[in-house]
């Protein structure tokens, strides 16, 4: 769809929220699909310049850190005048049956797994929806 003289994104950031709302549906549709495609665009360079660093830098820091004596955590170094920061968190997986085994095993022993554990429920939509009513 073309309009012509229609507002870009650039011009809306110089208008009045008022003036904006008084813009034909089919303008704000328009802007609102700039809006998503500069988003994802944003979202393309950003991985992309993080794969880059992630190249560039990667191997330096796992060094690092291993003479450090650690897997994950965050490592300063200089790369010709700037601090570079690395940053691995640490991800820890637990299996979940286990740890649904070892809440009910602290229940049996009389004690509050609530001060040991935060239990969590997430329901998938898919199975929400085959719920009866």
């Amino acid at each position: 769809m073309t309009i012509p003289n229609r507002p870009r994104l650039a011009d809306m950031m110089t208008m009045a929220v008022g003036e904006i709302a008084k813009l034909p549906a089919e303008m704000l549709i328009l802007l609102q699909e700039e809006a998503e495609q500069t988003v994802r665009l944003a979202k393309m360079q950003k991985d992309w310049l993080d794969g880059v660093l992630d190249r560039r830098y990667a191997i330096i820091a796992a060094e690092l850190r291993n003479r450090e004596g650690k897997d994950t955590g965050t490592v300063r170094f200089d790369d010709g005048g700037v601090t570079v920061v690395a940053d691995l968190p640490k991800k820890v997986e637990w299996d979940q049956e286990q740890l649904a085994a070892t809440v009910e095993r602290i229940r049996a022993a009389g004690d509050d797994p609530d001060e040991y554990v935060d239990l969590a429920f997430k329901v998938p939509e898919r199975k929400y929806g085959a719920w009866p009513t």
